[in-house]
């Protein structure tokens, strides 16, 4: 990676996160309110929609949200260093885990529930044990800032795809790195396994293109071209056959895998999309974006459900819980909603 490009992207997070500080404090404060596109008929199972609560504790904007598997905790990670764990039943924090030494961007649980994983613009990957809430092991190597963390659904494997035009794969359970991806022409943002295993896709920052690896050999097997800016987010359907990308250019698209082609294109947020989610029963997919806003879609017909509002800043991040009946958000206003997405 270049000196220009390392430049370049510490002056693009430095002026969002002090355009974002900006922003909120002059921004007064909005009622959360959910409004429903009535033209489009209600033909998914995300339904009735309403905001639950808002969880705040986090000092500073939260770039990522992330649910166990079994729906009780939430994990949220933070501009303010930290990563705090949350009682999803009862809207209480749990503890705060405390170790990195810049703004964390990316977080995720091991399928058994036991581990949680964080990634940093301190260069590092922390795994934290979440019975005790003490740092198992830091992981290095990557030269710039660590994006985006995902784990594998049998829980061997973790990416880490970072600012250095890396992605590298580690055995969970040593920290040992298996291999470093490379052969990417741009710099990593986020990261997501095929919910068999067999394939990792990765969002780029500067081509605006998304990439197919075969994990089993490391190598490269395609790249998916479309979006005009920055792909921020992709998130797999649970059949592994559907992916579903979230960019800059204000669009989400869905690309078929298997045949490595692009399906549709969603649009419908008036700026930057930040965030994708599918829903676990693979029906529906939730987006968040710079317009504050977070919309729900039906995968397959492409018809907008309906539009969560309420936070007074950016939403970064979204993600479903296992039953696919909560929706959390993680803003840059500092605080997370929790929304539950009852079926019809």
């Amino acid at each position: 990676m270049t000196d220009s490009k390392i430049k370049v992207l510490t002056g693009v997070a430095i002026a969002l996160l002090g355009f974002g500080g900006v922003w909120y404090w002059q921004s007064s404060p909005a009622a959360t309110s959910v409004s429903s596109d009535n033209s489009q008929p209600q033909t998914t199972p995300l339904g009735n929609l309403s905001a639950a609560f808002t969880l705040a504790g986090h000092s500073d904007s939260i770039f990522a949200v992330a649910i166990s598997p079994d729906g009780h905790t939430l994990a949220s990670v933070s501009a303010d260093k930290t990563i705090k764990l949350w009682n999803l039943d009862t809207g209480k924090e749990i503890r705060t885990l405390i170790g990195h030494s810049q703004w964390i961007n990316s977080v995720t649980f091991s399928p058994d529930g036991k581990t949680l994983v964080s990634g940093s613009a301190d260069k590092t990957i922390k795994v934290w044990n979440l019975d005790t809430g003490k740092e198992i092991r830091t992981l290095t190597g990557h030269l710039a800032s660590v994006q985006s963390v995902a784990i594998s659904a049998d829980g061997s494997t973790l990416a880490s795809g970072s600012w250095d035009q890396t992605i590298k794969l580690w055995k969970l359970a040593t920290g040992e790195n298996i291999r470093t991806l490379k052969g990417a022409c741009d710099v990593v943002n986020t990261v997501a396994f095929s919910p068999n295993g067999k394939i990792l896709a990765s969002g780029n920052y500067f081509d605006n293109s998304i990439n197919l690896w075969d994990i089993a050999t490391g190598k490269e097997t395609y790249t998916l071209k479309g979006h005009s800016q920055a792909v921020s987010s992709l998130a797999f359907s649970p059949d592994g056959v559907t992916l579903v990308s979230g960019s800059w250019d204000q669009t989400m698209k869905s690309w078929n895998v298997t045949k490595q082609r692009e399906i549709s294109t969603f649009t419908g947020h008036t700026n930057k999309v930040l965030s994708v989610a599918v829903s676990p029963d693979g029906k529906s997919f939730a987006s968040s974006s710079w317009d504050k806003t977070i919309k729900l879609w039906n995968l397959a017909t492409g018809q907008q459900i309906g539009t969560l509002k309420g936070h007074t800043s950016r939403v970064w991040s979204v993600a479903f819980s296992p039953d696919g009946k909560t929706l959390a958000s993680g803003s840059f206003d500092k605080t997370i909603k929790i929304w539950h997405v009852a079926a019809k």
